[in-house]
């Protein structure tokens, strides 16, 4: 049985599923969240929808380097971006790194590891969620953020797991109710979840 947590929050709505089909390319104003497990294919797809428009774009990456394993990731991931990318790492302030990007399409990647520093340094998280939401809401480009589906596997043995898992479902809730187009990558294929046309 899992522990009683945060209540959801209200007004939780589906997106449509539609199956399989293209995503559209980040060519105008508004926000399409790309989801997906380990190793699904969801940062090259993501990268792809920006990149489908003109340079320049603002890459803001989250992660923090704690350990060797992510040093390594961090480089490779900067070693395969094409030029055109301007990255930011911020990995708490991620509305004000949005709203400084100003009118260039930006690529958050990941809400996931956004949410675990928010955890670990103990912040609001509903405060932080509800600030993302309103700079989306602002933002006057193109915006695609990338988050990993973790509530699809076992349940976590820690309290701390179960919280993380807990608040990143209701973090990509929040983010897919305002989406315009949402995405879920399984084995490098993208799945439309929401398509408001």
């Amino acid at each position: 049985m899992e522990p009683a947590g945060r209540e959801e929050p209200p007004g939780q709505g589906a997106g449509q599923g539609t199956g399989q089909g293209e995503s559209p390319a980040a060519d105008q104003a508004g926000t399409i969240l790309v989801l997906g497990g380990v190793r699904s294919g969801k940062s090259r797809h993501a990268e792809a929808l920006v990149t489908a428009g003109p340079p320049p774009w603002r890459y803001i990456a989250t992660g923090r380097a704690w350990d060797d394993e992510m040093r390594r990731r961090i480089a490779r991931h900067r070693a395969d971006r094409i030029a055109g990318w301007q990255t930011v790492e911020e990995p708490l302030a991620l509305p004000a790194a949005l709203d400084d990007a100003g009118t260039l399409p930006v690529l958050v990647d990941c809400l996931t590891l956004w949410l675990t520093n928010l955890l670990l340094e103990d912040r609001d998280i509903p405060a932080a969620t509800d600030a993302l939401l309103r700079t989306l809401r602002r933002r006057p480009a193109p915006t695609v953020l990338v988050g990993n589906e973790v509530g699809l596997g076992i349940v976590p043995e820690t309290p701390l797991g179960r919280r993380f898992r807990d608040e990143a479902g209701w973090l990509h809730q929040a983010i897919a109710r305002q989406a315009g187009h949402v995405v879920l990558m399984v084995a490098g294929l993208p799945l439309t979840v929401k398509d408001r046309q």
